[in-house]
């Protein structure tokens, strides 16, 4: 086992990763840029180490910087967390070219996951449905107009390096396909430095459903069952649950056994994600993996009474995953509470906390760095926190969780609370009644 485990992150995740590592008798050590010095997660670690100033690029990106902090602290593994490097398969291979583990996947899983023109080629190769596309990168816009003509519209562009929406226009006719091309390709090159972009049929009202993985070095792999990821706004997951009501139990074993396959196919070890696209009929396409653990992993732990960090650092010894697929037995909701204003097109809102009283009860779980006269800062991601319920039955879960975002204050500040209690109000959202576009159609009072 781990003596002791520099955590390459911030904010709640460093606090989650931090809390597992003291149940297991694992020493911590905290990095933090001059913007997060007062963070819960500086405070609660063994030990923390400044890596430089605000912006990431300055701190929680420089490898140099978070090389030097495991060298002078005598880390022996460092977890990413999720985000930053969490997925930067260069850091993976600095870490192992310095005897340090990195508790993840290799760098080779990382690549063959990351671009996502590779990974739909593997896909295809392990028998895992996909969504009908072009076989590789476009080269120009008479070529993408060529595709989308037999391929029939609606298509979709996507940036190979892609995530969050980045680099991502759905195209409906002819006439757009010149001006979203640019856009797609000018967007996927100032966010991810690679301009690639490449084409697929675009799945119309579909519900974004994701498969919790696990695999060893020994080639076991098993599936923890699915989360309902379809309440977004542009890309970005709001509300997450886990089982979907979407879900049959024909569907879940389906869905697992792909999902399964798709870890097999690159060996993959640790914990992670495959997603799908499922459209209304329940045909599921695989969408992407991600490497890592996800912000939402708290409802898979909630309905299956499971450590999914504990087992991440366990895989990472050399331990082996029990082997055994896990069914959901409650019902788990998670809401993010972000830093933004839901009046105002959900805008950041930093600052300083004045007042904050986070809920509790049974079935109430909340994952936060926050406390009262916490700022916070403008660089980073909005979120303040994760507020998750579990019940026996959905009814019961969202039940709970409107009674605990009732409770929930924070003042000082704008926070996506009111847009929360709203939805768990709403008839379609109780009703299971909803996909990728219901926020579209949403609105706030």
């Amino acid at each position: 086992m781990f003596k002791k485990i520099l955590i390459a992150n911030r904010g709640e995740i460093a606090l989650r990763i931090i809390r597992t590592c003291r149940e297991m008798g694992i020493k911590t050590v905290a990095v933090y840029s001059t913007a997060d010095r007062d963070s819960l997660h500086v405070k609660f670690a063994d030990e923390a180490v400044c890596i430089g100033k605000p912006q990431s690029s300055d701190s929680y990106l420089n490898m140099a910087h978070l090389m030097a902090a495991v060298e002078i602290t005598n880390a022996d593994a460092i977890h990413p967390g999720y985000g930053f490097l969490a997925e930067n398969s260069k850091f993976a291979g600095i870490c192992n070219d310095h005897g340090i583990k990195f508790i993840g996947p290799t760098p080779d899983m990382i690549n063959r996951m990351g671009d996502k023109i590779t990974a739909k080629d593997t896909m295809i190769k392990a028998g895992v449905p996909v969504v009908p596309g072009g076989k590789g990168l476009l080269q120009s816009v008479d070529e993408a107009k060529g595709l989308a003509k037999n391929m029939s519209y609606p298509v979709i562009l996507k940036a190979t390096a892609g995530g969050g929406g980045k680099g991502m226009r759905i195209v409906w006719q002819e006439e757009e396909m010149e001006k979203a091309y640019d856009t797609a390709k000018a967007e996927a090159a100032a966010s991810f430095k690679n301009d690639g972009i490449y084409m697929e049929k675009f799945v119309e009202e579909p519900r974004h459903i994701e498969i919790q993985v696990a695999g060893d070095q020994y080639g076991n792999v098993c599936h923890m069952s699915e989360r309902d990821c379809s309440i977004q706004r542009r890309h970005q997951k709001l509300v997450e649950e886990s089982p979907s009501p979407f879900m049959t139990d024909e569907l879940r074993q389906l869905m697992g056994e792909a999902a399964k396959k798709a870890a097999s196919a690159i060996n993959y070890e640790s914990v992670g994600t495959v997603e799908f696209l499922v459209d209304k009929h329940r045909n599921f396409y695989f969408m992407e993996m991600n490497t890592r653990i996800q912000v939402e992993h708290c409802v898979t732990e909630e309905v299956i009474n499971f450590d999914l960090i504990k087992e991440q650092i366990k895989i990472a010894t050399g331990e082996r995953i029990s082997g055994n697929d896990y069914f959901p037995q409650m019902h788990s909701i998670e809401c993010r509470i972000n830093a933004e204003d839901p009046y105002n097109e959900f805008r950041p809102s930093p600052g300083r906390i004045t007042t904050l009283h986070q809920p509790g009860g049974h079935g109430v779980r909340v994952d936060s760095h926050a406390y009262a006269g916490y700022v916070i800062p403008p660089y980073y991601d909005s979120m303040i926190g994760k507020l998750i319920t579990v019940a026996r039955t959905r009814n019961e879960a969202i039940d709970t969780m409107y009674r605990a975002l009732s409770e929930y204050v924070i003042e000082g500040i704008k926070t996506t609370i009111p847009f929360h209690l709203q939805l768990m109000q709403n008839e379609r959202f109780r009703a299971g009644d909803f996909n990728t576009k219901f926020l579209e159609s949403f609105q706030l009072k």
